[in-house]
């Protein structure tokens, strides 16, 4: 099949026969004028001598630079977009050429009266001139064109940072042809920058000027473009910036600035967590690879918020082999092709499944034969929960105890339960539900070779169902924005964060543990609220107002992370606590189990009382738990019983 051709570029031809033109005439005129100015434009005083090998080798010379010129891509680059490579390829055509033609009026010159050595100078000066001019004017003017254009643009903008990554940001504006921002001014905490310019913009000032410029020069945006700033010091600012009517903008971090991606596209909004006022917690690297690389990974629940970004994170660990269970078909998808698309060699295996279906549940496990084990699959939210409270036993205890038996009895080695500071004295079906998980795998562990534990910890910025998305849209279509009390508190944390202290410690787990994530200093739901509608540009209460609806069935005032019967013991990471294995009476436990299975599966309205039995305020005794057979066997019974329907 023949390619179809492309149509001949004319306009390519046009301005290449433009230059040449030009060229042919600068050469001319670096050649006369380097004569004129030696003998100081007194034309009369030219001697012939001098004259005829320049008229002589002119011809020659202009082949010559003409082709140099070629070698050195001065016809075929972009002078729109020049740059320092364009300079560099200028600057060396032009000192050639003047060597070129240094040597060859040699040829021409008489041996007794030698061209002036000043001529070669003044003529390669000319050139670099004349030849600098024609290619650089073509960026000085669409430069002044965009400037020009953009006094005009509806947003003005405010750079905070003075540095190589504003300087960046403020040539792509300027010169964008896109661009819909006019820069006013920059600040910066430097003062030695106070007053000066970058590419015609002045530095105002320091922080403190930030309100009043805003102000003063009716600012609509602000870009913080100081990628190396620590995250105390960027609340610091932001929580200026928020005195002001401003949109908030970022660069993600230095990153971007080493591998040279700081462009205009790769800002951002101010997100919520920049306000935290805290860096990124470190965790070990290493402890978490050296347990995860290698192995067969399974993750229930692995298109969702957290099963997600926990699919990302173990992706990165080179595992032997990662499998993503989930019942929720378009995430699942979602997070295959993500992978698919940013780790070629994973062996990735995706299946459509529900942890309540007991025989699919044990036929994946026994294919696939899964080392470690995350189960994150869950119903999470409070209120639907509470008014479906069956749902929330059926898929969280009934799930999570079936999927740890399929785990125990394939022989994985670990199995890590993903639970929530919702389960300390929990007041919901949901936080109730996850606290017999908790109790459930904590059982398990003393009965089987496999190590059960789980992972506690708050809420996370960002997740499918926390209040920061549905704030978002709220702030999008106008308001209001809904709070459930003005004194709610939650603590928070990045889902990456959290995932990350997941990882480690499961690599931590010895079995049996509840590992307590530290979640930093609770933060206001009010104070959420308000920084968002701030950092999206808007007054509260004026463009976007609050509405407070009351709290929701089930809902606390405040979260509590660790019961106060359980104690904490420490870790190496100093975000990450253990808490005490509570001691219950099993044969009790298992009863109840069984009674609360079937009273789940008939939608009795029992289910809450039942669910009040298990859940109490602690109940020590004086003894470990008894690791009898008797034990055992009683745990195979309720499973038994469990499996008997789906």
């Amino acid at each position: 099949m023949n390619k179809k051709k492309e149509p001949f570029n004319f306009q390519k031809l046009y301005r290449r026969t433009g230059l040449i033109i030009y060229d042919i005439i600068s050469i001319i005129l670096a050649s006369y004028v380097a004569i004129l100015i030696r003998y100081e434009f007194k034309v009369g005083t030219i001697p012939d001598h001098f004259l005829t090998p320049v008229n002589t080798f002119l011809p020659i010379n202009i082949l010559i630079t003409l082709l140099v010129f070629y070698l050195f891509k001065l016809y075929d680059s972009l002078w729109a977009y020049a740059g320092e490579r364009e300079l560099q390829n200028l600057v060396m055509g032009c000192t050639l050429s003047g060597i070129i033609n240094a040597i060859g009026l040699q040829f021409f010159k008489s041996q007794s009266q030698p061209v002036p050595q000043s001529y070669y100078f003044l003529y390669t000066f000319l050139l670099y001139t004349l030849i600098f001019i024609s290619r650089f004017s073509y960026r000085f003017l669409r430069s002044q064109k965009h400037r020009a254009e953009n006094r005009n643009n509806s947003k003005a903008v405010m750079i905070i940072g003075a540095g190589e990554a504003a300087n960046i940001i403020i040539k792509e504006i300027i010169t964008s042809n896109y661009s819909t921002m006019s820069i006013k001014c920059i600040i910066d905490d430097d003062p030695n920058k106070w007053g000066k310019y970058i590419q015609g913009i002045r530095v105002v000032g320091g922080r403190d000027r930030i309100v009043e410029c805003a102000d003063l020069y009716d600012i609509d945006e602000i870009i913080v473009a100081i990628p190396s700033v620590s995250r105390q010091e960027l609340k610091k600012i932001l929580d200026i910036c928020k005195n002001t009517d401003c949109k908030l903008r970022s660069l993600p971090g230095m990153y971007q600035l080493v591998n040279g991606e700081v462009n205009v596209s790769r800002l951002r909004d101010v997100e919520v967590e920049d306000l935290l006022g805290r860096d990124p917690i470190a965790v070990d690297i290493d402890s978490i690879a050296g347990y995860v690389s290698g192995k067969v990974v399974m993750v229930t629940g692995g298109g969702g918020s957290i099963g997600s970004e926990l699919c990302r994170q173990i992706a990165s660990h080179k595992p032997k082999r990662l499998i993503i269970v989930d019942i929720y078909e378009n995430n699942a998808y979602d997070i295959q092709q993500e992978l698919i698309r940013n780790y070629k060699d994973l062996d990735l295996v995706v299946l459509i499944a529900s942890v309540r279906n007991t025989l699919r549940i044990n036929t994946i496990f026994e294919e696939y034969k899964p080392d470690i084990v995350y189960h994150a699959a869950a119903h999470k939210h409070v209120p639907l929960m509470e008014t479906s409270p069956g749902e929330a036993i059926k898929n969280n205890v009934f799930g999570t105890f079936k999927t740890a038996m399929a785990a125990a009895m394939n022989g994985a080695s670990k199995f890590v339960l993903i639970s929530t500071d919702k389960a300390v004295n929990p007041t919901n079906v949901m936080g109730a539900s996850k606290r017999i998980c908790e109790m459930i795998v904590q059982t398990f562990n003393k009965h089987y070779d496999t190590e059960f534990v789980a992972v506690r910890f708050g809420n996370v910025l960002g997740s499918n169902g926390s209040v920061i998305p549905l704030f978002k849209k709220q702030i999008a279509s106008g308001g209001p924005v809904t709070v459930t009390d003005p004194n709610i508190i939650r603590y928070f944390m990045t889902i990456s964060e959290a995932v990350s202290l997941v990882l480690q410690a499961g690599a931590y787990a010895k079995g049996g543990e509840i590992f307590v994530l530290d979640m930093g200093e609770p933060v206001r739901i009010l104070d959420l609220a308000e920084n968002l509608i701030k950092l999206s540009g808007y007054k509260v209460g004026e463009d976007i107002r609050i509405e407070f609806t009351g709290l929701r069935p089930g809902e606390k005032l405040y979260e509590e992370m660790l019961m106060d019967e359980e104690g904490l013991q420490d870790t190496s990471n100093k975000m990450i606590h253990i808490g005490k294995p509570i001691q219950l009476d099993e044969m009790r436990f298992f009863s109840q189990l069984e009674r609360l299975n079937v009273a789940s599966r008939e939608e009795s309205p029992e289910v809450k009382s039942i669910v009040q039995e298990i859940v109490t305020t602690y109940h020590p005794t004086d003894n470990e738990a008894d690791r009898s057979t008797e034990h055992k066997e009683a745990l195979k019974k309720v499973a038994d019983k469990i499996n008997e329907e789906d």
